[in-house]
Parts: C-alpha cells; sequence; structure tokens
C-alpha cells in the first residue's frame, strides 16, 4: 500500500510540473500608468 502511495504521488508531482512547463498561461492585461516625480530625476 505504501509504495503504491508514493508512487501516486510522484505521478501527481510529475504530471503537474510537465503541466506548468507547458501551460501558456496569458500575461496580464491590465494598463498600469505610474507618475514619477520630477524632483526623483535631480
Amino acid at each position: 500500500m505504501a509504495k503504491f502511495l508514493i508512487l501516486l504521488v510522484l505521478i501527481v508531482i510529475i504530471g503537474g510540473t510537465a503541466f506548468l512547463a507547458t501551460w501558456d498561461m496569458p500575461p496580464p492585461s491590465a494598463v498600469t500608468e505610474k507618475v514619477i516625480p520630477n524632483d526623483r530625476f535631480k
């Protein structure tokens, strides 16, 4: 029973790693603007 659980955990870890490595996650689409004061460049 212990061998089966270890094998199952390994399969889940390897499958999750493969999924994350091949997943084409879209980049965030929110536009961000930050105003930097001119005093910072003096």
